[in-house]
């Protein structure tokens, strides 16, 4: 008897299920979006690059200690990229480091290092693009030629950074913390040494410079062109290249700030040049080349500052018309106040000179007679530099004595009328 075997075959729709399975399990699909993405040189994810792939809008990247010399990351979406155990983002000498495109990034605690100089570009660490509300803080900049650079933003903050260029000479350098057509910006709280200039703005509005340190850049420690209605509080500008320079902008507040040991043939504690509306408030003018140097502009109100042991405390060009000084105390200055003219309208007012040689026989505190701030030999080095190698000898002071009792040559426009007997508090 013959017996039938039956076989039985499983679908096709079944075995094509099977091999979607198993190619499935070769070839693994995109990663569904993650919340938190964690990096580390050990760990399923090793690279930045993949970590942006995986993270979802919002969501957070947490980098751990390790090198990473990546190609140019770009951060397109809104997240968090915080380090932990300060790992290091490496240009290799080769790229720009981060491009953030998006709204609403945040870069923490980590060392961004190797940009290279690039006379064709301006690489930056980090280059913020377009976007809105942005914040770099708490990470370490090194030997970058750009560290933080911020093109067409808009309320972004760059805080507690610690920024160090490579400090070679000017063209071997970019600024440490670099602004553009932006605004809403606030600098906080910053180191920044080495760099072209610590800061730069230019057609930068409404934005807030603040306890920063910035010293030792080849050029400037503050720079900035075409930016209105910015104030810079708190800030330490000290031994840069040219002090600080502001220039072409109107509504400026410079208050509260240290301006300390720039010297130089063309370095100023501050040159406010075609400046227009604007108050320089209660800083300090330390040991400076000149402290404030006026020229073109106007309208600016400079009050309640100190001026010590600068060559030139104030000079102020003739083209700068209707600035008010009030309140401000002169102290060891080699000349208090210089200018390129006899006729100055700016006016002068309660001042306290410490070579003031009048008397208050009323005792309000106010002298009796008028003070003439500007030094003949003052007019005369203005036109004929060479002659300062005579500031210490005895024809100058003959000359200074003379002026005093007979003031004929300096400007009977430059002085201050009710000189104050003490300095300020």
């Amino acid at each position: 008897m013959r017996r039938t075997v039956l076989r039985l075959r499983p679908p096709v729709a079944a075995w094509r299920v099977l091999a979607l399975f198993a190619l499935a399990a070769l070839h693994p699909g995109p990663a569904a979006a993650q919340r938190v993405v964690v990096v580390g040189p050990d760990g399923p994810v090793r690279t930045l690059a993949e970590a942006l792939r995986r993270v979802e809008p919002g969501g957070r990247i947490v980098v751990r200690g390790g090198h990473y010399a990546e190609p140019t990351l770009t951060v397109d979406r809104p997240v968090e990229i915080v380090g932990e155990g300060w790992p290091v983002l490496d240009g290799a000498g080769r790229r720009q480091i981060m491009t953030v495109t998006a709204d609403d990034v945040t870069i923490r605690g980590l060392v961004l290092r190797g940009v290279p100089v690039s006379f064709r570009s301006e690489l930056a660490a980090v280059r913020v693009q377009s976007a809105s509300r942005c914040i770099i803080e708490g990470n370490r900049f090194e030997g970058d030629f750009f560290a933080v650079y911020l093109a067409r933003t808009h309320g972004c903050r760059v805080e507690g950074n610690r920024i160090a260029g490579s400090g070679a000479g000017e063209t071997e350098n970019g600024n440490g913390v670099h602004l553009w057509y932006s605004d809403g910006a606030l600098i906080r709280g910053n180191e920044i040494t080495g760099h072209r200039d610590g800061i730069y703005l230019e057609f930068v509005d409404d934005s807030r410079i603040e306890q920063n340190r910035s010293e030792r850049n080849r050029r400037y420690g503050l720079h900035f062109m075409y930016s209105n209605r910015c104030g810079y509080r708190g800030n330490l500008f000290r031994r840069n290249g040219a002090g600080v320079a502001v220039m072409y902008s109107k509504g400026v507040g410079v208050v509260g700030n240290r301006f300390e040991d720039n010297w130089g043939g063309a370095a100023y504690g501050i040159l406010l040049k075609e400046i227009s509306g604007s108050v320089v408030e209660r800083n300090l003018f330390l040991r400076n080349s000149t402290g404030v140097h006026l020229e073109g502009g106007g309208h600016n109100n400079i009050r309640a500052n100190r001026l010590v042991g600068n060559g030139w405390a104030v000079k102020l060009m003739a083209s700068s018309t209707d600035n008010e000084f009030t309140g401000n105390t002169f102290v060891g200055n080699t000349f208090d106040v210089a200018t390129n003219s006899r006729d100055n309208e700016s006016r002068f007012e309660s001042n306290y000179w410490d070579a003031y040689r009048g008397y208050d026989l009323d005792h309000d505190g106010v002298g009796d007679v008028p003070f003439h701030p500007v030094r003949l030999f003052s007019l005369l080095v203005e036109q004929h530099p060479p002659l300062l190698i005579l500031l210490r000898s005895a024809f100058v002071t003959l000359l200074d004595r003379a002026e005093q009792l007979l003031p004929s040559l300096t400007p009977e426009t430059l002085v201050d009328p009710h000189p104050s007997m003490h300095e300020a508090s």
